[in-house]
C-alpha cells in the first residue's frame, strides 16, 4: 500500500470515527488530526511524512533541519525565516538545540537540547550495544562514514574505545558523530536522588 493509500484510509477511518464521537472535544481532536494529514498532502510532504514515518519505525535520532558550524550561523539562519520552525531540531557545533520563537514570532531562541542524550541512554539502558566498527582516530572513522554511499541512520562505532553514534539525517543530507559521554549533559540537568 502506497503512502497516499494509507492516508487516505486514515483520512477515512477518522471521519468516520469523528462522525461517532459523542464529545465536541473528542470530535475536535479528531479534526485536528484529520486538518495534519492534510496539511502534509496540500503541501507537498507526503514523501517526506513517508521518510519520517520510516526514522521513527527506525528508532533513529531526533530529526534536525538543519546543521550549522556556529551559534552565530544559526541565529542568521533563523532570522532569516520569515515563520519560525518552532520545536525543529537544529544542529550548532555537533550539538542538539531545539527551535522557540515568541507567540508574535519577533522573539527566537535557540536553546539547547538534550534529545541526543535521552536517545543514547535509552539505547544503553541494558548495556553498551556492539560497535559496528571500530577505529584508533576520529578521521579514520569519518573517512569511513563519509565513504558510505546509503549509510544506515544510525551505527554505533567506537573511536580509541570510546563508543559513538554515527548518525545520517538523511532529510537533509547530513552526518555527524557523537560520543556516547553526551549522556552526561542528563546528569547535570536532573541529579540522582539523595
Amino acid at each position: 500500500m502506497t503512502i497516499q493509500d494509507r492516508i487516505m484510509r486514515v483520512q477515512e477511518f477518522l471521519g468516520l470515527a469523528q462522525g461517532k464521537a459523542q464529545s465536541p472535544e473528542d470530535k475536535e481532536l479528531l479534526l485536528t488530526a484529520i486538518d495534519a494529514l492534510q496539511f502534509i498532502w496540500r503541501n507537498g510532504q507526503v514523501y517526506e511524512f513517508e521518510e519520517y514515518s520510516q526514522d521513527q519505525d527506525a528508532n533513529a535520532p531526533a530529526r534536525i533541519i538543519a546543521a550549522f558550524d556556529t551559534l552565530e550561523e544559526a541565529q542568521a539562519w533563523l532570522k532569516a525565516r520569515p515563520i519560525p520552525p518552532d520545536m525543529a531540531h537544529v544542529l550548532i557545533a555537533n550539538e542538539y538545540h531545539i527551535v522557540i520563537s515568541s507567540a508574535d514570532r519577533q522573539k527566537r531562541y535557540l536553546p539547547p537540547s538534550a534529545t541526543l542524550a535521552y536517545h543514547i541512554a535509552e539505547m544503553t539502558r541494558d548495556g553498551l550495544p556492539p560497535a559496528v566498527a571500530h577505529f584508533t582516530t576520529r578521521e579514520g572513522a569519518w573517512d569511513w562514514f563519509k565513504a558510505q554511499a546509503a549509510p544506515p541512520l544510525q551505527s554505533v562505532i567506537q573511536i580509541g574505545g570510546e563508543h559513538y553514534l554515527a548518525v545520517y539525517y538523511r532529510n537533509i543530507q547530513h552526518r555527524a558523530l557523537f560520543p556516547f559521554s553526551v549522556v552526561d549533559m542528563l546528569k547535570r540537568i536532573s541529579p540522582p536522588a539523595p
